[in-house]
């Protein structure tokens, strides 16, 4: 019983940036029917402005919530330079899109500043643990769990009692009837790529607390991580987003310390079958969108 409560802990901890990910991505999701291939690359900008700021001597006290702001304008760039020019068109070139953000932002680190990975410093409590019973739990764990509870409470409260929260919740659901009502499709598009951006920020100073370094190329797992748990939910609902966020986290780590020794580093791969295995047999995911307008 001790070691499932203590993999619950650790997949809960894991779940937890997959969750802020995976709502991110939700959140474009409803509003222009778009699954945001770049989405990682909010972090892989954060990460060498992390470098930047622990090259000038700044902490983490400074660099967390400069990593968040950085992610933020980072979105609404992505959305401005990008996104905006091809608003109404196919889904099809909304991906290709998000595919040429990707490897643009990756592009242009290798060429002017490096393609290998730059270092910088991990908090110490990072690998710190306290004792609850027999239970051994990473601070990290606690403090990742802690503050995605209140960031996910924070998003509910926006979306439930502000009027973008309505604005944005009925452009989600049919985002024509919305503009007939009165909805401000700019306004509404922007300030989803800004709650995206703010959500990846969150997930991002914790995914490099963890990695104490960034790449060219940092985006990628915590993307496919952040789609995969969004598809796992139901692609479209910010709900399934969360719960498929905490559910991939679980699975990584009960398969790793369930599966023997020999088959252990195969764990992706036998969750990557489970995932197959979920869409045969269920592939709207494990919450049904009864609808998702493009704008």
């Amino acid at each position: 019983m001790t070691e499932l409560l203590q993999n619950l802990i650790d997949g809960l901890g894991r779940g937890s940036i997959y969750a802020l990910l995976a709502l991110g991505i939700a959140v474009i999701f409803g509003v222009m029917h778009l699954l945001n291939f770049a989405h990682g690359e909010l972090i892989t900008i954060s990460g060498y402005a992390a470098y930047a700021m622990f090259q000038a001597d700044f902490s983490w006290y400074v660099v967390a919530p400069a990593i968040v702001l950085v992610s933020i304008a980072a979105s609404l760039v992505i959305e401005w330079v990008a996104f905006s020019r091809v608003r109404g068109a196919s889904d099809f070139t909304l991906l290709l899109t998000s595919f040429g953000i990707h490897f643009l932002v990756s592009s242009v680190f290798i060429l002017y500043v490096s393609a290998s990975k730059k270092q910088f410093p991990r908090p110490g409590w990072v690998t710190n643990t306290f004792a609850v019973g027999d239970l051994s739990i990473e601070v990290f764990d606690a403090v990742v769990i802690g503050v995605t509870l209140v960031t996910l409470l924070a998003t509910v409260a926006l979306l439930q009692r502000t009027m973008f929260g309505l604005a944005l919740r009925g452009a989600a659901e049919d985002f024509d009837t919305a503009r007939l009502m009165g909805v401000k499709s700019n306004s509404v598009i922007r300030g989803a790529f800004a709650l995206s951006g703010f959500l990846a920020g969150i997930a991002g100073i914790f995914w490099l607390m963890r990695a104490g370094n960034t790449a060219p190329s940092a985006g990628i797992s915590p993307m496919l991580s952040g789609v995969i748990a969004a598809l796992i939910g139901g692609m479209g609902s910010m709900r399934g987003a969360v719960l498929g966020g905490f559910v991939l986290g679980l699975a990584e780590v009960m398969l790793r310390s369930r599966l023997p020794d020999g088959i252990a580093p195969l764990t992706d791969g036998v969750v990557f079958l489970m995932i197959a295995l979920l869409f045969i047999f269920r592939p709207q995911g494990l919450i049904t969108v009864a609808r998702a307008e493009r704008v």
